[in-house]
C-alpha cells in the first residue's frame, strides 16, 4: 500500500463532497495502514486529495505517502484539466541499522472525463508525469469508478492506475485497488479491497488483500 508523512488521490463520488477515513489490514506484508480521504466540488470544478499512513515500524508509523489532484472544468467544458502532485516519505528497518527514503515528487498534467450520479460513476485521466530525477518523459493514465447497489447497502469503488517512470519500458508500472463495502449504516463501512500491481516500487506482480472498516464523515 503505501508510505511516512504525507498520500492524497483516487476514488471519487460525484454526488456530493464527501470525506472518509479507513484502517485496513494488510495480510500480505503483516500491518495496518490508515486512509484518509476527501473529495470536494466547486464551480469551478473538484479537489480530491489522500494520505495514507503504513504502520510497519516497531513503535508507530514507518511510510506516508500523499496526493492531491485539481480538476479545473466548469459546466460548458466537456472535458476538464488535470494537476496532480504526488510524493511521500518513509524508514526502513534492518539489521545493521534504519535509513529514511523519501519518493521522488511527481506532477502530472492532462485532461480529465467524469460521468456520475447517485448510482455509479467513473471518472478518468491522461496526462504527462514529471517525475523529479527521472531520465525519460513519462506519462499516466488513471480510471476510478463506484457502483451503489442492493439499494445502498454494497459499494464497489476503486481504481486502476498505468504509468511509466524511465520512459517507454519494461518498467511500465501497473497499480489498481478495487474495494468491495457493505455499508451498515450512512457513517460505517466494512469491507476491504485487493491490491494488484506489476513492477510496482520494484516487485513483481503482486495480489495483497485487505480486510478494512470505514468512517464516511
Amino acid at each position: 500500500m503505501k508510505k511516512l508523512i504525507a498520500i492524497f488521490a483516487v476514488l471519487v463520488s460525484f454526488a456530493a463532497n464527501a470525506q472518509n477515513f479507513q484502517i485496513h489490514r494488510d495480510f500480505d506484508r503483516g500491518h495496518f495502514t490508515s486512509t484518509f480521504e476527501m473529495f470536494k466540488m466547486d464551480k469551478w470544478g473538484n479537489t480530491f486529495t489522500f494520505i495514507d499512513f503504513d504502520y510497519d515500524a516497531e513503535n508507530g508509523i514507518n511510510q506516508g505517502y500523499f496526493e492531491i489532484a485539481r480538476v479545473l472544468k466548469t459546466e460548458k467544458m466537456p472535458i476538464g484539466l488535470h494537476i496532480e502532485y504526488n510524493g511521500g516519505v518513509g524508514s526502513a528497518e534492518t539489521p545493521v541499522g534504519n535509513f529514511g527514503y523519501t519518493i521522488n515528487n511527481a506532477w502530472i498534467y492532462g485532461v480529465n472525463y467524469a460521468k456520475g450520479g447517485a448510482k455509479s460513476g467513473f471518472s478518468t485521466y491522461a496526462g504527462y508525469k514529471a517525475i523529479k530525477d527521472a531520465g525519460e518523459a513519462n506519462f499516466q493514465i488513471t480510471g476510478t469508478w463506484y457502483v451503489n447497489f442492493f439499494e445502498g447497502k454494497m459499494t464497489f469503488s476503486g481504481f486502476a492506475d498505468l504509468w511509466t517512470e524511465n520512459g517507454l519500458s519494461d518498467d511500465t508500472v501497473f497499480l489498481t485497488e478495487p474495494q468491495l463495502w457493505y455499508n451498515c449504516s450512512k457513517n460505517i463501512s466494512f469491507g476491504g479491497e485487493v491490491e494488484i500491481s506489476n513492477n510496482f516500487a520494484g516487485g513483481d506482480f503482486e495480489v495483497r488483500p485487505t480486510l478494512a472498516v470505514k468512517w464516511n464523515f
